[in-house]
């Protein structure tokens, strides 16, 4: 295994075109029985599992490429590469292959699977080779129409490419177009255009090779110049001799390296700007380019990655202070381009890639880099970091909270981000915009890792929150001192658009805070009345940053957590919010949905402290509301509350009969719609309540009494109540028309109720009112009367009614019976209260 002259890297190209690593090992061949035949071997070397198991198959066409490069095709869309560490075990292994089907090893393709037709294998045995014209000026025409006819036919194709390997016509070819431009011989040089681009198509390493050499590519380059669709050459040799140089920043040593970089842009600028671009029907037959311009690039930065004195170098003139400024942004600029190069790496090879610049130092040079003046070497530095960022954060993480322990913070790299988003001079803050997605990266809980002893979740936020944060929203912070302006004064915050954009994208980055960070960013804004200052942004005359304000309360009003609803209501911070609302007037925009929005959902999830602190104080500003039924269905759920804060005694009873209501029986449908419930004889049946003999009298006559008075108070109300309920739909616990019923039924009417008899409501099955269904909040069970704890068999029950906790009483329930129990045949039946 440690025979490098086998060592190999196996590649397959992907549906776009690309190829992918599959890892490094030891290639062989050998006869698989299993196979039937030779194959070819690739175990891994550093496990020696079986990379590759590939039978070398007789019709199969290998190629050979730049002598360390073998190619073919497994099946239709399936293309698999060996790329050897020497040009030795490269030749070794195609002379297996050539040997098995019975091929000369100096071919360079041992054959093409083509479907051929009958004609062209009747060519094919009538004419074995293909006989090319002298290569004259008088013939260029001809060979211009062969190379033209020859290209549709893969078996053509192949003909001419080996005539033009074996003649070493390329080379005669160009001596040619020197001819033609000493002559200025414009049809011979239009000629010679589509001649070489014709070759191009033929998709062959070995002729790429040879007009890509360094005494071949830039006459090949001049050929390309005279399009004849075009009324004057273009002057791309030109371009590539005086406009662009190659500057070595750090002295190159290595005259093959150097070689491969010339050769790498020169190709690259020829498939981007030179070569027309393919047709739907030309794109395949460049893929021999790609796949040339690839592994030219894989071997670059192999080359300067293993080339420790050069990096040593690059990083030693990056960070030494004597290093005047353009020679410093050249190296930012040829490190940048070095990790954009990187890119075109494999998983495996990039990990490698960037451990090495780490363990170089890169991020201690970015943070000095960051710190200069220069913009464009802040840009490019930028670039780099975020290079880092999306390959691992983890990585920066664990840097910058290293860095702390020894730095101040207005030194700290992830705190120089932050001033370098804050004081973008882009005026459309493209900059910034880049840089807020990055901190986004570093600050997602969702990338951060778990270990046995330490959680870096937990150990970065704190010091993010500590050393970071309030550089974060310094500018929110400065821009939002007053609440409101004196009268003829200017506006409490600098409201300039560019400003403008900065604030909305650090309350973008706020929310995001307060969706993953629970603990750390609701500490911080509660100690540093961050909400209070947010909201002065209700104001602004810029809607999206006044929506951006919104998004943010809606986040934190959305997470139903009551330390923040008792700072809101402490603070009164729906005044800015009811302000807007008000002053929107009644235009149907953005603005006044989302804020109707954010009241419908305090409403539908009946946050009740927060629902209560509305209607006292902002109802007179909000009661004249009538396009929607939000605001009067918020009234309802506050008089819902206050009817339950004032009967205390029904709200027991009420939580009492729904924790003993019988559950759903699915055995029928008739049995489930008509459950009755008894007084007294279900209850020793279902729950056996304890009641003290002494009490129960007493307790009856009270809740009677008690229920007959809010009979009499429900009657009333039923005719103002039923107006609202045929505008607003209210389902579950939102139905107001039963505020203080025996359970929180989802009826959307109401019946009259007996008093000597117990009625019940029944829903049909599965529906999100029946009884002991899923959806339903509760439903009428029987009659009970009220004491202060009732003894089931499952243990003691409160008596608090919490209706979020009908569902958990739903399950108890299930668990204190084994078996379903058949309700006994009501005593009398007057009512049935309706879904």
């Amino acid at each position: 295994m440690a025979d490098t002259r086998r060592r190999v890297k196996v590649y397959t190209l992907n549906e776009d075109r690309q190829w992918d690593d599959r890892g490094t090992g030891h290639v062989s061949s050998s006869y698989v029985e299993r196979l039937k035949g030779m194959s070819l071997l690739v175990r891994a070397e550093s496990d020696g599992s079986l990379l590759l198991e590939s039978k070398i198959n007789p019709n199969t066409a290998y190629q050979k490429q730049q002598d360390t490069l073998i190619v073919w095709s497994e099946a239709e869309n399936y293309d698999l590469a060996l790329s050897f560490q020497e040009k030795a075990g490269c030749d070794e292994i195609w002379e297996k292959i050539c040997q098995v089907q019975g091929k000369d090893p100096s071919v360079d393709i041992t054959q093409e699977l083509v479907e051929e037709s009958e004609e062209e294998r009747f060519d094919d045995m009538s004419s074995p080779g293909l006989e090319l014209p002298p290569c004259e000026l008088s013939r260029l025409e001809e060979l211009a129409e062969l190379v033209a006819a020859s290209l549709p036919s893969p078996l053509r194709r192949e003909k001419l490419a080996l005539a033009l390997e074996n003649e070493g016509y390329i080379k005669k070819l160009l001596e040619l177009f020197h001819v033609c431009e000493d002559l200025e011989n414009v049809e011979g040089l239009h000629h010679l255009y589509e001649i070489i681009k014709g070759i191009f198509l033929l998709n062959r390493t070995a002729l790429f090779e040879v007009m890509f050499s360094e005494e071949c590519i830039m006459d090949v380059i001049g050929c390309l110049e005279y399009d004849p669709t075009l009324s004057l050459p273009r002057k791309h040799r030109e371009f590539l001799t005086k406009t662009a140089k190659f500057k070595e920043v750090i002295p190159i040593s290595d005259p093959e390296l150097k070689q491969k970089i010339h050769q790498t842009y020169r190709v690259q600028y020829i498939q981007d700007m030179v070569l027309p671009t393919p047709s739907v029907f030309e794109e395949n037959m460049l893929s021999t380019l790609h796949s040339f311009i690839f592994f030219n690039k894989v071997e670059i930065v192999g080359m300067l990655q293993e080339d420790e004195k050069f990096l040593t170098e690059l990083f030693a003139q990056l960070t030494d202070d004597s290093t005047d400024d353009d020679k410093r942004q050249e190296l930012v600029n040829f490190l940048k381009e070095f990790c954009a190069f990187s890119q075109t790496l494999q998983p495996q090879n990039r990990d490698s890639f960037f451990k090495t610049l780490s363990s170089m130092g890169i991020l201690p040079a970015l943070e000095v880099i960051l710190g200069m003046d220069d913009v464009q070497v802040r840009s490019a530095a930028t670039d780099i970091f975020s290079y880092l960022v999306e390959y691992n954060p983890s990585m920066v993480r664990e840097f910058v909270m290293q860095e702390a322990q020894q730095n101040d913070d207005d030194i700290l790299l992830i705190n120089l981000i932050i001033e370098h988003m804050i004081c973008d001079p882009d005026p459309e803050l493209g900059g910034a915009v880049q840089l807020m997605g990055l901190l986004r990266t570093l600050v997602d809980p969702e990338n951060m890792l778990a270990t046995a002893n330490k959680t870096e979740k937990t150990e970065f936020l704190s010091f993010f929150y500590k050393h970071c944060m309030h550089v974060l929203t310094a500018p929110l912070l400065a821009n939002t001192t007053e609440e409101k302006p004196s009268k003829g004064e200017a506006s409490p915050y600098n409201e300039d658009f560019q400003t403008a954009q900065l604030l909305a994208l650090i309350l973008e980055l706020l929310t995001f805070c307060v969706e993953h960070h629970t603990y750390h960013i609701k500490n911080y804004i509660i100690n540093k009345d961050i909400l209070r200052r947010v909201l002065v942004l209700m104001g602004s005359k810029h809607a999206f940053v006044a929506l951006c304000a919104l998004r943010f309360m809606r986040k934190i009003i959305g997470l139903k957590d009551e330390f923040y609803n008792r700072y809101i209501m402490k603070a009164f911070l729906f005044e800015a919010v009811v302000k807007a609302f008000l002053n929107n007037g009644s235009r149907y925009n953005l603005l006044n949905s989302a804020i109707i929005e954010m009241f419908e959902f305090i409403r539908v999830e009946d946050i009740k402290s927060l629902t209560a602190h509305v209607i006292e104080n902002y109802w007179k500003a909000l009661e004249d509301v009538d396009y929607v039924q939000t605001f009067k269905g918020l009234k309802l759920r506050y008089e819902q509350q206050r009817e339950r804060q004032d009967n205390p005694k029904l709200d027991s009873m009420r939580s009492i009969l729904r924790n003993n209501r019988y559950r759903r029986d699915a055995r029928t449908l008739e049995e489930e719609e008509e459950m009755w419930f008894n007084t007294e004889e279900d209850e020793m049946e279902d729950g056996e309540p304890v009641i003290l003999p002494t009490d129960k009298s007493k307790n009856d006559d009270e809740i009677m009494d008690h229920f007959g008075k809010f009979i009499e108070r429900k009657k009333l109300k039923d005719g103002d109540e039923k107006e609202v309920l045929t505008k607003s739909t209210l389902t579950g616990r939102q139905s107001p028309s039963f505020k203080l019923s025996f359970s929180s039924s989802t009826s959307s009417g109401s019946s009259k109720s007996s008093l000597t008899s117990q009625s019940a409501s029944s829903n049909s099955p599965g529906s999100p009112g029946s009884p002991g269904s899923p959806g339903s909040p509760g439903s009428i069970a029987k009659s009970t009367p009220h004491t202060a704890a009732i003894t089931t068999k499952g243990g003691l029950i409160g008596l608090v009614d919490y209706p979020d906790d009908d569902d958990e009483e739903e399950e108890e329930e299930e668990e204190e019976d084994g078996e379903e129990k058949e309700p006994s045949a009501p005593l009398t039946k007057k009512s049935r209260l309706g879904s």
